[in-house]
């Protein structure tokens, strides 16, 4: 699910023009930027996938819940969040690289669960 939104957000951003060297004031680095945009679409997947088919819940109110929990772990206001989020939109090369590392761990990841733990008989 995850590699749908990064799809997704790749290619908007390829579509977007412009390039600026020097992040702003206010802006996530691009290390900081990269590990809320994880916990952020893994929270939205989370949503999609599992809160949104249950009726007793309300999936928008969930997803807030559970967006605030993410920015309390990272030590980061929304503001700051959606001001840097803006700024990497419209510079296409800084978030390639942002998504280009995100889909590089997620590989990692799924061969580490893949990969046997112990190849030894018994």
């Amino acid at each position: 699910m995850s590699r749908i939104f990064i799809l997704f957000f790749s290619l908007f951003l390829l579509s977007s023009c412009g390039s600026n060297e020097e992040i702003p004031e206010g802006v996530l680095n691009p290390e900081k930027m990269q590990a809320v945009l994880w916990d952020v679409i893994n929270a939205d997947a989370y949503t999609k996938e599992f809160i949104s088919k249950d009726s007793a819940k309300d999936a928008v109110k969930e997803n807030l819940n559970l967006q605030q929990q993410i920015f309390a772990i990272h030590k980061v206001s929304k503001e700051a969040f959606y001001k840097s989020f803006d700024y990497y939109k419209t510079n296409t090369s800084a978030f390639k690289q942002i998504l280009d590392s995100m889909t590089t761990q997620a590989e990692r990841k799924n061969n580490e669960k893949i990969r046997p733990t112990n190849l030894s008989p018994e």
